[in-house]
C-alpha cells in the first residue's frame, strides 16, 4: 500500500488531561509528565513507560530516549485504545474504558516542519516503540517502509506490530498544531467544548465513533 498523500498522526489522552495541555500550550513527553505531574488521568502502562524512559533509545538519534519524545500513532482506533476498551490488561492501571479517551489529530508534514524549525529531533518507527526491538527512521522519503495496510487495518491481529508504528517528536508538541479532536460520545464532546479556551486555538471537535471500538 502506498504512503497516504497527507498522513495524519494521533495522540490519545484522557479528556480530563486536556485543560492542562491547553494551559501549557503543548503536549509533554513522558519524562516531562513525570517531572511536572500535570492534572489529569494517566492512561498508559507504567511498565512500558518506564522502559521507554530508561532503556529504549532511537538509532536515528543516538542517546535520545523514546520517553523523551511525545508519541503519536498514524491511525485512530489504535491497539492501545483496544486495551483501554477491554479494561482487563494486568499492566493497565486505568480501568475507565474508552469513553473518556480523546484523539488529538495533527498533520505529519506540518509537525515535521515545525520540529525542524524548532531544532527538535523527530523520528518515526516501523512498529511499537515500547518494544525492545524496533526500527526507526528520520527521513520522510522512507515513509514507504511503514506497513500502511497494517496501520489502516481494522482487523489487526495478524499485523499488530505494523499497526503500532509511531511518530515521535522530542520533548514537546505544540497545542496549536492539533487540527481536530475526535471523541466517542456527545457527553465527551460537551466536556471538551467546555474545556477549550474562549480565545486562542480551538480545533474542531467531532464525534467519531468509527475511531473507537464496540
Amino acid at each position: 500500500m502506498t504512503v497516504p498523500n497527507q498522513p495524519k498522526i494521533y495522540h490519545i489522552v484522557h479528556a480530563d488531561r486536556l485543560p492542562s495541555i491547553i494551559v501549557d500550550a503543548c503536549l509533554w513527553c513522558d519524562a516531562e509528565v513525570v517531572r511536572r505531574a500535570p492534572l489529569g488521568t494517566a492512561i498508559g502502562m507504567s511498565k512500558i513507560k518506564q522502559r521507554r524512559l530508561n532503556e529504549l533509545t532511537l538509532t536515528s538519534h543516538p542517546g535520545l530516549r523514546v520517553g523523551n519524545c511525545v508519541p503519536f500513532y498514524f491511525c485512530p482506533r489504535s491497539v492501545m485504545l483496544y486495551l483501554i476498551y477491554q479494561a482487563n490488561h494486568p499492566e493497565l492501571a486505568y480501568r475507565g474504558g474508552q469513553g473518556s479517551i480523546v484523539h488529538l489529530e495533527a498533520d505529519l508534514q506540518a509537525s515535521v516542519a515545525w520540529a525542524r524549525q524548532q531544532e527538535q529531533r523527530w523520528a518515526f518507527t516501523l512498529s511499537n516503540a515500547g518494544a525492545y526491538y524496533f526500527e526507526d527512521r528520520c527521513d520522510l522519503t522512507q515513509l514507504n517502509e511503514i506497513d500502511w495496510a497494517a496501520v489502516q487495518a481494522r482487523q489487526w491481529q495478524s499485523c499488530r506490530e505494523g499497526k503500532q508504528a509511531e511518530f515521535l517528536v522530542e520533548h514537546s508538541f505544540p497545542w496549536q498544531l492539533v487540527e481536530r479532536i475526535g471523541v466517542h460520545s456527545r457527553a465527551t464532546y460537551q466536556q471538551i467544548m467546555e474545556a477549550l479556551p474562549a480565545g486562542g486555538h480551538r480545533p474542531p471537535v467531532e464525534i467519531k465513533t468509527d475511531w473507537y471500538y464496540g
